[in-house]
């Protein structure tokens, strides 16, 4: 029986393959798979053990160029012994040269193109050298040169700035691993309603991460957020606390907790959410009373945020 396995290369690409359950492969063992017309060399980052049905034709794929989707998946064919990790760590010495190759080249071309990394698939039919650029590229030219220069195949993808800081790596304003280069396989779409749903500054340099994006964590802690927010109060509301009568100026909705403004005082207490009874007098209502949207009135967003969003 043929099962499922997570396979990433020395490059960042991660796709599907499958393989024997005689090779009891677990995670962290490097194989040789068989892909199109090549062979290849990658590590098992995930043993799902869920089984393979050849009747499914969609294929499931991380990250690559459509032409990938559309193939066959591929499979392993086995585990790679003492004398295939030599050979890998040569491709590897190789692709590194190849790399500072095409940069020349792109020098020469005058391409607005930076280069990531560059992968030697196992037995060199292959050279795959992955991109970033702000626009489109016409890297036509750049692939002829290169393929009589090197003497193999080429294959240029452009990759986006997330791929690009899920590939280099690097930590996090929290102090923690970038969560796009340890556990994030997929990038969802954010935006910055997001943000202010979880109640946090729209300062650009607040809610983007080192990548000039919006932060991947937005949408990952998205829905955990609004449960926590169906139960508080909201800004403006008028409570009463053991404290006294006051209206609600802040709350953070991590530790359901919320700062009261009192009436009579002035002075601010924070307390928790269960300690405050929102309640809404007649005079209280006069005050917050607005005139009902229409249908064409919308919530405008600083042209600076947007920029941010995917």
């Amino acid at each position: 029986m043929e099962f499922l396995y997570d396979i990433q290369l020395d490059n960042g690409i991660k796709y599907k393959a499958r393989g024997e359950d005689t090779l009891t492969l677990k995670t962290g063992d490097w194989c040789i798979i068989r892909k199109d017309f090549f062979l290849d060399y990658g590590q098992v980052i995930a043993a799902s053990r869920t089984p393979y049905n050849p009747e499914e034709e969609v294929r499931t794929v991380h990250s690559g160029p459509p032409s990938e989707k559309k193939a066959e998946i591929p499979r392993i064919q086995r585990k790679a012994t003492v004398v295939d990790q030599s050979k890998a760590n040569e491709n590897l010495m190789r692709a590194k040269s190849a790399l500072r190759t095409a940069g020349q080249f792109i020098e020469k071309l005058n391409l607005p193109m930076k280069l990531i990394n560059a992968h030697y698939s196992f037995d060199n039919k292959l050279l795959a050298i992955q991109f970033s650029a702000e626009g489109r590229v016409d890297f036509r030219e750049l692939v002829k040169q290169l393929s009589t220069a090197l003497n193999t195949r080429i294959e240029l993808r452009q990759i986006g700035v997330r791929d690009e800081t899920a590939i280099i790596g690097g930590l996090s304003i929290c102090g923690r691993k970038l969560c796009c280069c340890s556990f994030l396989t997929e990038f969802a779409s954010i935006n910055v309603k997001m943000a202010k749903e979880q109640d946090l500054s729209l300062t650009p340099s607040t809610i983007s991460g080192i990548c000039g994006r919006l932060k991947c964590c937005l949408k990952y802690e998205h829905e955990g957020y609004l449960e926590l927010e169906r139960t508080m109060p909201r800004r403006g509301d008028c409570c009463e606390c053991k404290e006294g009568r006051g209206r609600i100026i802040d709350r953070n909705l991590l530790t359901q907790k919320v700062v009261v403004q009192m009436d009579e005082t002035g002075r601010t207490v924070t307390c928790s959410k269960d300690e405050v009874n929102v309640m809404y007098p007649e005079k209280y209502k006069l005050k917050q009373e607005r005139p009902p949207k229409s249908e064409n009135d919308t919530e405008t967003i600083p042209e600076d945020l947007t920029k941010l969003e995917d």
